[in-house]
């Protein structure tokens, strides 16, 4: 998925105003709060080391106690396993619906996270983890939540997953429709399903562009890493307007975009959804699913009530050129899961003035397909990613 909404930039610096108070001896320590999910900082504090019991943390951290690690690093992250292995023991609730097992899914997530949540380490001023054993995390974390400037104290998780991204954004993600690599950032969503790639390198231009596509503009909304604005250009459309609201996206895209050597064709813009003036060609690959986002990463999957969908639905006609094509990049999950109707998706076409040239549909290939383990895989093995090919009514 190309769009994203978060509030957070490359040269986020921590906030001073978050705080994380505890005792540890005869001492009171009080230093930064660090969380990209946005979670309060913990009011109970515990110090914990390699010597902590795994069955002792989990009760503490299920009671709302955070454990401050000291001791050595792998240590933690054996600790932060045996809890996760303790919560994947978990019977799950019986649900009578799909959209009853999606909000039970959700919810046992949303538990999950908080408890893993409690682990958590220092940080010096440089970006540091002064515990032994730790890694180099120092670029890791610049690049993920910007420069510290003091002392702070985050989650043992949210640091994996920095990491993650830095390796991530070194190595890149192979898009065969490019036949080059995307770098993703971190807090924006990877292109690792390539479908629904594949479905816009693969649809023939409107007729409106498909002669002369070198003197055509198309927009990208929601733009993301930029992948579907780069295919656009090397489908030989002259000039491109990429958009997106989110700091870290926008970095993110004039990064490939530069590294592809289309930032003479791409340009890449702040913008909630469209630019201004028409275009004959609009594509916009929206979140899917309906739902609260509860992470940075998540809002390139969950928008709550379908927020950036029916935006973009809604003043797309205002934004084409005559005989000009919206192309609306969507899977049908949501629909699986009970939480949007397709009646519901076609009356909103209809509201909009839109008319329906064409639906292409591709299924998805990504491994959580063919997982029969996944609490959601009924709805994930009947999914379809459709690009919906939309004009204005005559």
């Amino acid at each position: 998925m190309s769009a994203r909404r978060c509030a957070h930039s490359k040269e986020h610096v921590l906030s001073e105003s978050a705080q994380i108070t505890w005792t540890e001896g005869d001492a009171s320590w009080s230093v930064r709060w660090h969380s990209e999910s946005g979670t309060a900082a913990p009011r109970r504090v515990a110090i914990v080391d390699d010597s902590t019991n795994a069955d002792a943390a989990y009760r503490l951290a299920c009671e709302g106690t955070a454990l401050l690690y000291r001791g050595d690093f792998q240590n933690a992250r054996q600790l932060l396993q045996a809890l996760a292995r303790r919560l994947d023991r978990k019977p799950r609730k019986a649900a009578l619906t799909p959209a009853e097992n999606f909000h039970l899914h959700r919810q046992a997530q949303s538990q999950r996270a908080r408890v893993l949540g409690m682990v958590l380490l220092p940080f010096d001023a440089d970006n540091s983890v002064p515990l032994r054993r730790a890694p180099d995390v120092r670029e890791a974390c610049t690049e993920a939540w910007g420069p510290a400037e003091a002392p702070y104290v985050a989650s043992l998780r949210e640091l994996l997953g920095a990491i993650g991204a830095y390796e991530w954004r070194k190595k890149g993600v192979e898009v065969q429709a490019l036949g080059a690599r995307i770098h993703p950032h971190y807090g924006v969503f990877a292109p690792v399903r390539s479908e629904y790639v594949d479905l816009l390198a693969q649809t023939p231009l409107p007729d409106a562009i498909r002669e002369h596509p070198a003197q055509a503009v198309a927009f990208d909304i929601g733009t993301g890493t930029g992948v579907l604005a780069a295919v656009l250009a090397r489908r030989g459309i002259g000039r491109i307007v990429a958009t997106d609201q989110d700091p870290r996206a926008l970095i993110c895209a004039r990064d490939n975009i530069e590294r592809l050597a289309l930032s003479d064709r791409i340009d890449v813009i702040e913008a909630d959804l469209f630019p201004e003036g028409r275009a004959p060609l609009i594509v916009c690959n929206p979140p899917w699913v309906p739902a609260r986002a509860v992470s940075p990463l998540e809002h390139a999957v969950y928008d709550p009530d379908g927020k950036m969908l029916h935006g973009f639905v809604a003043g797309l006609a205002a934004h084409l050129e005559p005989a000009g094509e919206g192309w609306l990049l969507l899977s049908d999950l949501a629909e699986h899961l009970g939480l949007r109707t397709r009646e519901a998706l076609l009356a909103a076409f209809d509201a909009a003035g839109l008319a329906v040239i064409e639906k292409r549909d591709i299924r998805p290939r990504h491994p959580k397909a063919a997982d029969t383990t996944d609490p959601l895989h009924a709805a994930r093995a009947a999914e379809v990613t459709s690009l919906w090919r939309l004009g204005r009514k005559p």
